[in-house]
């Protein structure tokens, strides 16, 4: 009930704002007057005021706008997560999941300058690259204000009615793998309201990596709905008070192996074909948030109230599971998250800036699986061809908060030091806190050439909505049993991080940045998929160490443009403290007597990528290259290297009554290369996953 009225509200508010968008321009009370404002002037000089109070100040940035999305591989079209992979460091993964700096996760998403909370299913499925006007990915030694999720901030500023021309589009995508899509906008700005509404449609047979190599994967069609709006009321000249609005439905089948061996015989079951397995999963996300804004002389600031309930619900193919694995597992889990947040800016020195803020978040988890196993003996030799059903369920409110204050120090035109602290505390299955210094110096060599260095003291708590908090004594005697009943709750990562590097523009077209970084952690987190369902579950190494260095370059002249982002890293955890059942003895051996690769550990990672515009054309091509994550026996292999080459085209007509028409072909993975993201080895991997294999896709772009 909690969930469907949840998606009721949000679905509710999303409709009644496109139609105010669509409908009549209205008109307020005879006895008020329309506020007249320039809203494009006053909407960008907010925009700076607010940026002005989380700034980066000496955290490492990339930027990617709306124009350099479209001039990627399928452009607007392409999941969120394809956008973030031609960001440095940034190491591909399956399931949409993404790895910065050698880091599982740990990525904090802010829309807007407010945190969104985390949701149990991929970012990739739900945000979505139309409503995104600019993407800052803030890596290093991040400045105070910036808590819990520390490996980057993905900063999205949205499209807005007031930076828009009055209108509209309307998109019609598909190509290989019956890929089927579309897409619609409005937006428009009356009186310092402003509007922007994006909802899209898709449906593909390639929803999910598949596990063989071959062209066309078996039971893998996705379909998802999505519904973004970002209503601004600019009250005067100074405020403005924003509405975001989102939901995302989808719906996918998991890709089906053929050809494994049965391991459980099933009463009445005859032989069992692999392929015809009918497992599928869905996931619903939605979130509101409310944000005022006021900029005032020498002081701004920003209050944010935000909600967000996700949920992720798996059914499994109770006979095939059964036959194949011993356990089919129907998993439930969801959580609701509520929270406020409070950010503020003070000039009170000509060479001082005070920076303060808080933030409070409220989650709700609830776990509910039912779990299909066998009887087994002591030797773990199944007993009965019988199943038996244990429930499995849990629910937990988590509790976050957080404080910081910083001075921006100016002693020189040239020197910006910036130092603060942060206290943090997390109340969920542990009560834990931490004060964390911060530190970061930025020197303008020149007009060309800035230097930075920074310290961070970092405390990351667990996701609450993954942690796993089974009762093993359930399935002791079953083919769920675990290998060891030793199970520590999940801690909070605490760490050291260093970061140091130089940029260097040379001319007004190339630019270069080399960043080096060196993290020590007590208690580093990690996750791995220990089920069939594609939900992560964390767990903890008692000590950790992420180092590595990252270059990257940009060029642009005219309507030409390049890129190339090369980043090494080495990600190292020793000796499980949590988490232990999920793990077999072997291995908890291994870890505790050796530095173990972490399965994300990428050892090489690049981007590249060049465009040209000529009139209304757009030709490009890109390219992710990655060395190989992690394999094996407790990760001490690697898979191949990968290099998938992808192109596109798009070219613009002017059609009668001020409209435009756009045509865009992509191709792909040109070569078709075929590469391995995982072959079902490794710490908390379940199951093989390849890359796509060559597609051809082509879309139509109206504008009104």
């Amino acid at each position: 009930m909690h969930s469907r009225l949840h998606l009721f509200l949000t679905t509710f508010f999303l409709t009644g704002a496109a139609f105010d968008a669509a409908g009549s321009s209205g008109s307020s009370s005879e006895n008020t007057p329309p506020v007249e404002l320039a809203p494009v002037v006053v909407s960008e000089s907010l925009d700076q005021a607010r940026e002005g109070i989380v700034p980066a100040l000496g955290a490492t940035e990339f930027h990617i706008s709306a124009l350099q999305i479209a001039a990627q591989s399928l452009g607007p079209n392409a999941a969120f997560n394809q956008v973030l992979l031609r960001a440095p460091g940034m190491a591909q993964d399956s399931y949409g999941q993404l790895h910065l700096r050698g880091e599982h996760a740990n990525l904090q998403y802010r829309i807007n300058d407010v945190l969104l909370p985390e949701g149990i299913s991929g970012f990739g499925q739900e945000l979505d690259p139309r409503f995104v006007q600019s993407v800052a990915v803030l890596t290093g030694s991040l400045p105070a204000q910036y808590g819990y999720r520390t490996a980057g901030v993905i900063d999205i500023h949205t499209q807005t009615g007031a930076a828009l021309p009055k209108g509209g589009e309307l998109t019609l995508f598909g190509g290989s793998y019956d890929t089927r899509r579309v897409d619609a906008e409005i937006s428009g700005a009356q009186d310092g309201l402003s509007n922007f509404f994006t909802m899209s449609a898709v449906t593909d047979d390639i929803g999910i990596e598949s596990p063989t190599a071959g062209r066309r994967p078996i039971h893998d069609q996705t379909r998802q709905f999505k519904l973004f709006d970002d209503f601004t009321d600019i009250i005067d000249s100074t405020s403005r008070v924003s509405l975001l609005l989102s939901s995302s439905f989808a719906t996918f089948q998991i890709p089906s192996n053929p050809g494994q061996d049965a391991g459980f015989t099933l009463d009445g079951v005859s032989p069992f074909d692999s392929s015809g397995l009918n497992e599928n999963q869905r996931e619903d996300n939605t979130y509101a948030i409310v944000a005022y804004q006021k900029s005032a002389s020498g002081f701004n600031f920003q209050l944010s109230a935000f909600t967000r309930y996700s949920l992720v619900k798996f059914l499994p193919d109770t006979v095939g599971d059964l036959i194949f694995n011993g356990v089919a597992s129907r998993v439930h889990r969801d959580i609701a998250s509520n929270g406020l947040e409070a950010d503020a800016k003070w000039d009170f020195a000509s060479d001082h800036t005070l920076r303060v803020g808080a933030l409070v978040v409220t989650e709700n988890a609830n776990t509910r699986t039912a779990n299909f196993v066998f009887p087994v003996d002591a030797d773990g030799n199944q007993t009965s061809s019988t199943p038996m059903v244990i429930a499995d369920n849990s629910h937990k409110v988590g509790w976050l908060y957080g404080v910081y204050v910083q001075d921006e120090w100016k002693p020189t035109s040239a020197l910006t030091i910036n130092f603060g602290t942060r206290a943090d505390t997390s109340q969920a299955y542990l009560n834990e806190g931490q004060l964390s210094p911060r530190l970061n110096v930025v020197w303008q060599l020149n007009e060309a050439t800035s230097f930075h260095v920074g310290y961070s003291r970092y405390f990351t708590p667990p996701p609450l909505e993954l942690v796993q908090s089974s009762d093993l004594a359930k399935f002791a005697g079953t083919t769920n049993a675990a290998a060891t009943t030793n199970s520590p709750p999940v801690r909070s990562e605490r760490s050291h991080y260093f970061d140091t590097g130089v940029s260097r523009q040379f001319g007004s077209d190339f630019s270069v940045t080399i960043d080096g970084y060196c993290k020590k952690a007590v208690d580093q987190l990690d996750e791995g998929q220990f089920g069939a369902a594609l939900i992560y579950s964390p767990f903890n190494y008692r000590d950790g160490r992420v180092t590595g260095v990252e270059l990257s370059t940009n060029f642009a002249h005219k309507g030409f443009s390049a890129y190339a982002n090369v980043a090494r890293s080495r990600a190292l955890g020793r000796q499980f403290v949590s988490g232990e059942f999920v793990f077999g003895p072997d291995e908890i051996d291994y870890a505790s007597k050796h530095w173990v690769h972490l399965d994300h550990d990428q050892a090489l990672t690049a981007s590249t990528g060049t465009a040209y515009r000529f009139g209304g054309n757009l030709v490009y091509a890109d390219l992710l290259y990655g060395s190989g994550l992690r394999s094996g026996f407790v990760n001490t292999d690697h898979l191949p290297e990968y290099h998938p080459m992808n192109l596109g085209f798009e070219r613009a007509f002017k059609i009668g009554g001020g409209g435009e028409l756009r045509v865009r072909i992509d191709i792909v993975n040109l070569f078709d290369e075929v590469y391995e993201l995982r072959n079902g080895s490794g710490i908390g991997v379940f199951a093989p996953q390849f890359g796509q294999r060559r597609g051809f896709y082509g879309g139509l772009t109206w504008s009104f």
